[in-house]
């Protein structure tokens, strides 16, 4: 078992296929490392990587993947198999993004759908941070909330847009309000959740030092709950994007929800997909972004 357990680490620590194959080759002599599991997984794996770390892995799939999805939505539209009329070709699509950047269209309501995406995740992010780790730290404070959490969370976002519009009026408010409300819950659920999950080793450590409650707060409950808090903001950011289409197709001039709706008043379906891809490629861009964040914020957290 101590020869198992050495070879183990050994292949573990290889950093390329060629060390890994250098290292199955020296285990070959002892018949009983080679065959175990663990180490034929782990050879098996250094080959198949090719000495590129899971991470860069990563990072080219999340590049491939959209793309290949386009090259095949091209050939089905040239082969017949998708009506082009209902689903032009990405080529056709990406002559009409041109257009559209070239005149300035695209730019300017892809800002004005950012710049409300930017103060509804603001405002609703920050305070629903706050009070998600107040509640998972304060159990009166989470019995009080909570049930005002699960009873106004299924209610649909986009069902109160009226109520919001009635409030708030056609203004930049009304869009910046419904971002807010769509990143909040999100946020809020995962902080909870978040601070509940730690260890509470550490909650009794920061007592026994005699720590504030801020201090508590800031050191152990934040830091503590981050990888949650970090999937709750890509979840609202996300949920934010949605909504703030919603939005701004009821009573905005402006962004890319308007830019959709009125492509579809005029049919011109191209442009519609422009505004589609446009609100995915800005969600695809989000979430490499907060990974890369999380990355570095988050250290210690381990990467499958």
């Amino acid at each position: 078992m101590t020869t198992i357990r050495h070879a183990n680490l050994e292949v573990g620590a290889a950093s390329s296929a060629g060390e890994a194959e250098e290292i199955a080759h020296d285990m070959a002599t002892n018949t009983e490392a080679a065959a175990h599991p663990l180490v034929t997984n782990k050879v098996r794996q250094a080959r198949l990587s090719g000495g590129m770390s899971a991470s860069n892995r990563d990072r080219i799939i999340n590049v491939i993947s959209p793309i290949a999805l386009l090259v095949l939505w091209e050939i089905a539209t040239r082969t017949g198999i998708f009506d082009a009329r209902f689903f032009p070709a990405p080529s056709q699509i990406f002559d009409t993004l041109v257009t559209l950047v070239g005149n300035g269209t695209l730019w300017n309501n892809t800002w004005a759908s950012l710049q409300r995406l930017f103060w509804g995740a603001l405002l609703g992010g920050v305070p629903a941070l706050m009070l998600g780790v107040a509640m998972g730290l304060y159990r009166p404070l989470r019995a009080i909330v909570d049930p005002l959490v699960s009873a106004t969370y299924p209610v649909p976002k986009s069902a109160i847009m009226p109520l919001i519009l009635l409030i708030f009026g056609l203004g930049e408010a009304s869009k910046i309000v419904m971002v807010a409300i769509g990143v909040f819950y999100p946020v809020l659920i995962n902080a909870v959740a978040g601070v509940r999950e730690i260890n509470k080793v550490y909650l009794d450590v920061g007592h026994n030092f005699r720590a504030s409650r801020w201090q508590v707060f800031t050191t152990i409950a934040v830091p503590g709950a981050l990888p949650l808090i970090m999937s709750g903001i890509k979840l609202g950011i996300g949920m934010g994007l949605i909504l703030i289409a919603i939005a701004e197709m009821i009573g905005a001039k402006s962004g890319l929800g308007y830019m959709i709706w009125n492509a579809w008043e005029v049919l011109s379906v191209e442009t519609m997909y422009v505004g589609l891809l446009t609100i995915a490629l800005l969600g695809f861009l989000f979430t490499l972004l907060l990974n890369e964040i999380e990355r570095v914020i988050i250290p210690w957290r381990v990467q499958r």
